[in-house]
């Protein structure tokens, strides 16, 4: 991959990983994936295995992506402030920001678009959220999260996930969706643009990380290409 380091501007000390496309590839090359990583108490970096597959697929389809560790933990909260600060700095050198995160980072992937200031938010074209779980705190919910952002989402599930309470956001992306669990018309306001995918996989879809890819890259690359 062709990386270089990145300094997140902000009050934290955020640093990440930018992988560009190759001189002359074929893509969107006026587009970014800010990608965020696990929970950073539980190991989680912007080395993960899933971040940096994402990163590769996208680098092979002409789109950069921006892997970063958190700042010092702060329950959630700085962490979503980081995320918010690599959407920004993203924001000042591309035409069209992705997001995506696993985990920890998925419910911040949600969070943190849904909380930028209206000059910022319209620079975020679509986001893909891979295990994410339902809050991280009483006031940092991922569910109503997802009810605050206009573009297009894609969660992602394991169907044998018992690490993260995922059940909710999925039940919620449904009727945002005007469907129900079995893909029925409800009452509840359709949103075009959410959808849900589940794969036959635990929380950390061992071994599975090129299926990961290839669940995610084609969503975001679809929003991301610029005529």
């Amino acid at each position: 991959m062709t990386d270089s380091d990145v300094l997140v501007p902000g009050a934290r000390d955020v640093r990440g990983t930018l992988t560009e496309p190759a001189e002359g590839a074929n893509g969107s090359r006026n587009s970014i994936v800010v990608a965020c990583p696990p929970h950073p108490q539980h190991g989680g970096s912007r080395s993960d295995s899933r971040l940096v597959a994402v990163a590769e697929r996208l680098q092979e389809n002409g789109i950069a992506c921006l892997r970063f560790d958190y700042g010092a933990w702060d329950e959630g909260y700085g962490e979503r402030e980081d995320v918010r600060n690599a959407i920004r700095w993203a924001a000042d050198r591309y035409e069209r920001v992705g997001v995506f995160g696993f985990s920890f980072g998925a419910s911040l992937s949600l969070l943190a678009p849904a909380s930028l200031d209206g000059a910022d938010d319209p620079r975020v074209v679509a986001i893909a959220a891979l295990a994410p779980t339902a809050t991280l705190a009483p006031d940092l919910d991922s569910t109503a999260a997802l009810e605050s952002v206009s573009c297009p989402v894609r969660i992602v599930v394991g169907e044998r996930d018992t690490t993260a309470e995922w059940e909710p956001v999925v039940e919620r992306a449904q009727e945002l969706a005007g469907e129900d669990e079995a893909g029925d018309e409800n009452e509840a306001e359709d949103r075009d643009g959410i959808e849900v995918v589940t794969l036959p996989a635990d929380h950390f879809f061992v071994g599975q990380t090129d299926t990961v890819a290839e669940t995610v890259v084609p969503f975001l690359e679809s929003a991301l290409r610029t005529e």
